[in-house]
Order: C-alpha cells, then structure tokens, then sequence
C-alpha cells in the first residue's frame, strides 16, 4: 500500500478500475452479497441495470483500495487541488457554540481521502473497528494518526463520550451490522435493517449536534457536502432516531450508488429471527 500510494493519481484511478474488474471475479461470496443487497434495494431496476451497477460498483471498490492507500501513505495535494466543500459554514457555527459534533456518514469508498480532506479545515476524529490483525491495526491506526485529531477504537466509547462534551468533532458510519451491540430494526431503502443505536445514544449522552456529512467523486472531483444539523435529535425514540439517520444515509447512496460499499451483508440480521437473504438454499449452485 506504501508503495501504490506514491503512484501519480491517474495511474492509480486506472489501475484501480482495473483491479476492481478482477476482485468482482476474485471474490464470489462477496459479489453475492452485493447482488442480493442491490436486489432488496433496487427492487425497480432491471437486473441488467443491476448488474451494471455491480459492476460500476467493483470498479469503484478498486480505486477506493488506491484512494485508502493514498490517503495513509502518500501525499494528497493533487486530489486537494480539484476538492470543492459545502457547507463548512455548519462546523463553524457549532464550532463558535462549543458545542459537540457527530458526523454521521456511511461506508463509501472515497471516505479515507474525504476524511483527510475535511482534516485541513477542522480537527476531526473517528470511531473505527479495531483489527485482529495487529500488522492491519497498526497500519490503519498509524495512516489516519497523519490527519485525524484522535482515532478511537470500538473498545474506546467513554473517550469517544468524552471528546465530544468537550466540543470535539467526531466523524462515526453508523450504517453497518454490528453483531452484538445494542441494535433496532428501522428501514434502509425500505428494508428493515439491524441498525446501531448510537447515534442516538451519543447525541442524549453528550448534547452533541448530529450532522450528515457526504462525499462522493466526481470524475478527478471530489465534493465534501456537510448539512445542517438534524432538527430535533435526539428524541426519547431510539428507533425513530435511528431511523432518520438510515433516512440521511439512504440520500447519501442515492447521490453515488456505485460508490457506496455494498459486499457488506447489511441484511443477515432479520426480525423476529427469519432466515437471512445471504444464507443459500439448500441444494442451491453458487
């Protein structure tokens, strides 16, 4: 990764389109599971649409991998040059207030290089999923240390607490299964989701303000849209807050669906226990 993210940035997209080609022919487990979530997702699309947006969607994985490497190890002062930011007039005014900010977003693959970019303009920290892998653990920790103001882990959550009622920035993807932690159902494109409590929890723990940040890429572009605050959060529903942050994060997908990050099995949990869309039919081909 060290050395791909010293490779000049054209060379890098192309590689990476390239590279994304083969994972989608690498990885059959994980090119199901984004057919089944494009599927449940898209139901309106043909599945020549579909399949196309599978395929767009690898692709991106692909320059993702460059744009990750790129954004821990290499310089990102040709991607800054073509950056444009909105909206950072909403971090300001929280910022003059003191007052706590949790940037929800979700998993797309440009959020690495968005999170650096968003680093030069406010001291922003991140939640993240620690690594078993102690190589993998201490590459990512050390690649987001070059820009973040802090890094805690999921282990960490009384510090993450903490940075916030001191008025710190917090960016926090709330839009994944997380097997074993305090969840709801609420709906992602119309489809109950197991979906973490946190963001609620975080904002009734601390008074934090809860702000929708998005990115995407625009060709050689990239555009950091930060939004205002969600009015009223958080309420005394934990699963109607939960909700409006799917909601927010459902618009973020649909601005840039191939970039979003659909080999996760968003959908293995389902309520009341039913049988996982992921889970194969028995006698059933790959």
């Amino acid at each position: 990764m060290a050395l791909a993210a010293r490779l000049p940035w054209p060379l890098q997209r192309a590689l990476g389109g390239v590279l994304g080609g083969v994972l989608r022919l690498m990885v059959p487990l994980r090119r199901r599971a984004a057919r089944i979530n494009l599927r449940l997702c898209f139901p309106a699309m043909t599945e020549a649409e579909r399949e196309a947006l599978l395929r767009a969607s690898f692709r991106d994985f692909g320059i993702g991998l460059f744009e990750f490497a790129r954004a821990w190890w290499g310089s990102i002062t040709p991607i800054r040059r073509r950056a444009r930011i909105e909206g950072l007039e909403h971090l300001t005014a929280l910022r003059a207030q003191g007052r706590g900010v949790l940037l929800i977003s979700g998993h797309f693959m440009t959020l690495e290089t968005c999170g650096r970019l968003l680093c030069d303009h406010v001291p922003l920290a991140g939640m993240y999923r620690r690594y078993r892998n102690p190589v993998m653990e201490w590459a990512v920790k050390r690649g987001r240390l070059r820009y973040a103001a802090a890094m805690f882990g999921n282990d960490e959550v009384r510090a993450a607490l903490r940075h916030l009622k001191q008025g710190g920035l917090l960016w926090y993807a709330p839009d994944q299964d997380m097997r074993g932690k305090d969840t709801v159902f609420a709906p992602f494109f119309g489809v109950p989701a197991a979906t973490i409590t946190a963001t609620h929890q975080f904002a009734r723990l601390t008074g934090c303000a809860v702000v929708p940040f998005f990115h995407r890429r625009e060709g050689g572009r990239y555009v950091l849209r930060i939004a205002p605050p969600l009015p009223d959060f958080p309420s005394d529903d934990a699963t109607a807050d939960s909700a409006r942050v799917n909601a927010a994060i459902e618009a973020m997908v649909r601005e840039a669906p191939s970039q979003y990050l659909w080999i996760h099995r968003r959908f293995k949990r389902r309520p009341g226990g039913a049988r996982s869309p992921y889970r194969r039919k028995q006698g059933a081909g790959t």
